[in-house]
C-alpha cells in the first residue's frame, strides 16, 4: 500500500511557477481560423442568465472546443472530447457508450458522477450518473455542433442541476439568411461507413433553420466480426429572432448503438484489439429469476451498449426593457439506454482445471475440441434494459445596470429511471476474441450458472426543485465581486425487487433540502489579462442507485450527499494571437456513500489540490501550439477503511499533458492543415487500496485537412499512432484478478465532405 504526505503548502508555489512559466499553449480556439483575436473569445455557460462574455473576464475556469476542434480530435465517442478539458480524466475504452469521467480529484469508482451534459443550457438528464447510464452516453456528435464549453468548478454548484463537477454545455448550429450545407463521407480502416448531413438556411424573415444528422456502421474498432456499431441521428434546430429577443426550438432523435468492451484477460496473445464479443458467443440463453422457478430467455448480445431515445426543448429570451431580461430554458427526454454485454469474472485458468474429462473440452458452436491448455475464463451475460424520462426547465430573470447585474431563478426537473437486470450468468469461455462458450463443463449448462447472478426490477421517480440568486457587482472599471446561492429540494422515490420475485426488498422515501454557494473575485487589471480567486460550497445529491448500493446507510440515517467544497484561484492573458490560463484549485469532498462496488459504507472523504494549465499561441507563418496540462494530488483522509487513509484517489493520473501543433500550409489551388497531439498520462493506481499500479503511457495522434475554396475538403486522422496497449482501468469487482481494459488501438479514419 502507498501512502503519502498531502502538503498544501505545494499550491500557491505551483501557482506560482506555472503563471512564470515562459510556455505558451493553448486553449482550444472558438474560431476556426489561425487569425483568432483571443481577447475577444466568448463563453456562454456560467451565468444564470446564459449571457455571451469574453472569456478572459470570466472569473472561473472554462474551456471552448469549436466545430474545427472537434474536427482536429476526432472523438469515436462524445466522452473523448474531454480529454481536451484540463483537469478532467476521461476513459472513452468502453466504446461508444458508458464512459469513466473523473474530475479533479473526486471520488469516483465508474461511470460520472459529477460530470453533467447539457443542450443549449440545459441538462439533458438531471442525474449525471446512474448504473450503466452517465451523461455522455445519451449524447453524440456531429455536424450539427456549433461549439462546447466546458465550465469546471465555479458558479455551477448554484446552477442548473448544482453540478459541482464538470458541466459540458453543446450549442447547435443556428441557421441565417445565407443557405448553407455540408455533405461528409467518412470510412476507416475499421470498417466504418458514415454520412453526415447539415443544411441551414431560413425560412422566413427572422425565421431559420438547422437540419443535419448521420447514419453510420462498422464491426468496430475493435473487431467483432460483425456489424457491432451502428446507427443514426437527426437534429432540427428552429430560431425565431423577436424584436426583443429570440425563441429557439430543437429535437434530437438517437439511435445509436455499438460493441460494450469490458476488461480483459491479461495474458499472452491479448491485446488492445482484443474483444470478448463475437459471432460465435453473440446469441446466448440465460436464465433469470428466483432459484426454482428461474426463467429462460435469448438474448442478442450484439445489442451493445447506447441510446435510443430523443432529447427535445427550446428556450425563450426576452428583453423587458430598463435593464430586465427573461430567459426560460427547457428540455425533455425520453427513451431507451440498455446495456448487453459479455463481463469477465475471476481469473482465466487453464481448460483442464474446469473440464469434466479433466482434459478436453468441445466447442458448442464449433464443435471443435480444445486441449486441457487452452485459457479459459468465466464470462458473464449480462443484461440491462433501462427506461429513463426526464423533464426540466430551468428561468432566470435578471436585472443590469452599469455597475450591477442581478438574477433570481427557479430550476425544477422531474425524472425517473426503470430498471430490468438480469446480471451473471456466468459460464466458461474460450480465451480468444469472440471466443465460444464450451460443451463439456457442469456449470456452463446449469440453471445457476458457473459463479453468481443479481437480477432486480426497480422503478425510480425524482424531483429536484431549486431557488437559486446571483448578484456580480463591478466596484470599479478593473475590480468585480460576485456571489450564488442555491436552495434545493431533492425527493426520490425508489422501490427495488431484487430475484424478480415479486418482493420488493429495498423501499426509499427521501425528502431533502441543501443549500451551496459561491464568491468570487475578479481582478482585470488589464483589458487583456487578470486574476481571480473562487471560493464554492456544493452537493451531489443522491439518486437511484446510490441508495440501493448504500442501503445500510440510509436505514441508519444517512442523507447520502457528497459535500464539495472547492476553492480556486486564477490567472487569465488574452491577446490577438496568444492565451494563457493557470487554474490552481483546492476540495475538499466528503460522502456517506460507497466509492466502490463492495466497499463499506461510510464516512469517506477525499482532499484533492492541483493546477490546470490551458494556453494557444498562433504565429504569423501558420504554425500553432496549443499544450493543457493538469497536475493534481489526491488523498483519501477519512474512510471506515482505516487501511486505505493517505493513499490517492482511484483511477486519477498525478499528471497528464497534451500538446497540439498545427501548421498551416498552401498547396496549387489548396490549402491544408497538418496537426497532432502528444498526450503523456502519468501512472494511476486501480483500486483505493493503491495495490494495483495501472502503467502511464504516451499516445500520438496526426492528421491533416486539406480544402480548396469552391468547397471541397478532405481528412485524415490518425489516432495512436504507435498502437500502444495501456491500460485505463484493471478489474473494477476484483482489484487483484489479471483483467484490465485496454485504450482503443491505432485506427485511420478518413473523411471527404463538400460544404457551400
Amino acid at each position: 500500500m502507498k501512502t503519502k504526505t498531502f502538503h498544501k503548502k505545494l499550491l500557491p508555489l505551483s501557482i506560482a511557477f506555472i503563471i512564470a512559466s515562459p510556455v505558451i499553449a493553448q486553449e482550444e480556439a472558438s474560431d476556426e481560423s489561425n487569425n483568432t483575436d483571443f481577447i475577444e473569445q466568448i463563453i456562454v455557460t456560467g451565468t444564470a442568465s446564459g449571457t455571451a462574455i469574453r472569456k478572459v473576464d470570466a472569473s472561473y475556469a472554462s474551456t471552448s472546443l469549436s466545430a474545427a476542434d472537434i474536427l482536429k480530435l476526432a472523438p469515436k465517442s462524445t466522452a473523448e472530447l474531454f480529454r481536451a478539458v484540463p483537469g478532467v480524466w476521461a476513459e472513452s475504452s468502453g466504446g461508444v457508450s458508458g464512459a469513466n469521467v473523473f474530475v479533479r480529484g473526486f471520488p469516483g469508482g465508474g461511470d460520472a458522477p459529477f460530470l453533467t451534459v447539457q443542450l443549449q443550457g440545459v441538462g439533458i438528464y438531471t442525474p449525471p450518473s446512474v448504473s450503466f447510464l452517465e451523461n455522455s452516453t445519451l449524447f453524440r456528435v456531429d455536424e450539427t455542433i456549433q461549439f462546447m464549453d466546458a465550465l469546471r468548478g465555479g458558479p455551477a454548484s448554484v446552477l442548473s442541476n448544482g453540478q459541482p463537477g464538470l458541466t459540458t454545455n453543446f450549442l447547435l448550429k443556428e441557421g441565417s439568411e445565407i443557405t448553407e450545407g455540408t455533405f461528409k463521407y467518412t470510412t476507416s480502416d475499421y470498417g466504418l461507413q458514415r454520412i453526415d448531413a447539415v443544411l441551414s438556411g431560413a425560412l422566413d424573415e427572422d425565421f431559420y433553420y438547422m437540419i443535419g444528422g448521420y447514419v453510420q456502421q462498422s464491426s468496430g474498432v475493435r473487431d467483432a466480426g460483425f456489424t457491432s456499431e451502428k446507427g443514426n441521428q437527426f437534429t432540427i434546430n428552429l430560431t425565431k429572432e423577436l424584436d426583443n429577443g429570440k425563441i429557439n426550438l430543437y429535437t434530437r432523435i438517437t439511435d445509436d448503438h455499438g460493441t460494450w468492451y469490458t476488461p480483459t484477460p491479461l495474458i499472452a496473445d491479448v491485446d488492445n484489439s482484443f474483444v470478448h464479443l463475437g459471432t460465435l458467443n453473440r446469441q446466448a440463453t440465460i436464465n433469470y429469476g428466483p432459484e426454482g422457478d428461474s426463467t429462460s430467455e435469448a438474448f442478442d448480445f450484439g445489442e451493445g451498449r447506447g441510446w435510443d431515445g430523443s432529447v427535445s426543448g427550446g428556450s425563450i429570451n426576452l428583453e423587458l426593457g430598463d435593464g430586465w431580461t427573461f430567459v426560460d430554458r427547457f428540455s425533455f427526454t425520453k427513451g431507451e439506454a440498455d446495456t448487453l454485454g459479455l463481463v469477465t469474472n475471476g481469473d482465466p485458468v487453464a481448460l483442464s482445471s474446469v473440464a469434466d474429462s479433466g482434459n478436453s473440452a468441445t466447442g458448442s458452436v464449433t464443435g471443435n475440441t480444445y486441449s486441457g491448455s487452452t485459457a479459459v475464463q468465466q464470462l458473464g451475460r449480462w443484461v440491462v434494459r433501462k427506461d429513463i424520462e426526464s423533464f426540466t426547465n430551468d428561468l432566470a430573470l435578471t436585472k443590469t445596470t452599469d455597475t450591477l447585474k442581478a438574477s433570481v431563478g427557479l430550476f425544477s426537473s422531474s425524472y425517473s429511471s426503470n430498471d430490468w437486470w438480469a446480471l451473471g450468468n456466468h459460464a466458461y469461455h474460450v480465451v480468444q476474441s469472440g471466443g465460444e462458450a464450451l460443451a463439456g463443463i457442469a456449470c456452463n449448462v446449469s440453471v445457476a450458472g458457473c459463479g453468481w447472478n443479481y437480477d432486480i426490477n426497480s422503478t425510480g421517480d425524482g424531483k429536484t426543485t431549486a431557488l437559486y440568486a446571483a448578484l456580480d457587482y463591478q466596484f470599479s472599471d478593473d475590480l468585480s465581486a460576485d456571489i450564488g446561492i442555491r436552495n434545493e429540494n431533492h425527493e426520490i422515490e425508489y422501490s427495488v425487487d431484487e430475484g424478480l420475485d415479486g418482493v420488493i426488498t429495498k423501499a426509499v422515501q427521501y425528502d431533502e433540502s441543501d443549500v451551496a454557494y459561491t464568491l468570487g473575485v475578479n481582478w482585470q487589471f488589464e483589458k487583456d489579462s487578470g486574476v481571480f480567486t473562487r471560493y464554492s460550497e456544493g452537493s451531489k445529491m443522491p439518486y437511484f442507485d446510490d441508495f440501493r448500493d448504500n442501503f445500510g446507510s440510509y436505514s441508519n440515517g444517512n442523507d447520502l450527499i457528497s459535500d464539495v467544497t472547492q476553492f480556486e484561484l486564477g490567472y487569465k492573458l488574452a491577446t490577438s494571437n496568444y492565451n494563457v490560463y493557470a487554474t490552481g484549485f483546492y476540495n475538499e469532498v466528503e460522502s456517506s456513500q460507497t466509492p466502490i462496488p463492495g466497499g463499506v459504507s461510510n464516512l469517506f472523504a477525499t482532499e484533492a489540490m492541483g493546477i490546470e494549465f490551458d494556453a494557444a499561441y498562433y504565429a504569423d507563418n501558420g504554425l500553432a501550439i496549443s499544450l493543457n496540462a493538469t497536475i493534481q494530488d489526491s488523498e483519501i483522509v477519512e474512510s471506515a477503511d482505516a487501511t486505505i487513509i493517505g493513499n490517492e484517489a482511484q483511477r486519477q493520473p498525478g499528471f497528464q499533458l497534451r500538446v497540439t501543433p498545427s501548421y498551416d500550409f498552401e498547396m496549387e489551388h489548396f490549402y491544408a492543415t497538418l496537426y497532432g497531439t502528444l498526450s503523456i498520462i502519468d501512472d494511476r493506481f486501480a483500486d483505493p487500496g493503491n495495490t494495483v499500479v495501472l502503467d502511464g503511457y504516451e499516445s500520438l495522434d496526426l492528421g491533416l485537412t486539406v480544402a480548396n475554396d469552391s468547397g471541397l475538403n478532405m481528412n485524415i486522422a490518425i489516432q495512436n499512432l504507435t498502437d500502444e496497449d495501456a491500460l485505463t482501468e484493471g478489474d473494477p469487482r476484483n482489484p487483484t484478478a489479471p483483467n484490465g481494459r485496454f485504450i482503443l488501438p491505432r485506427t485511420v479514419t478518413f473523411s471527404v465532405g463538400y460544404s457551400f
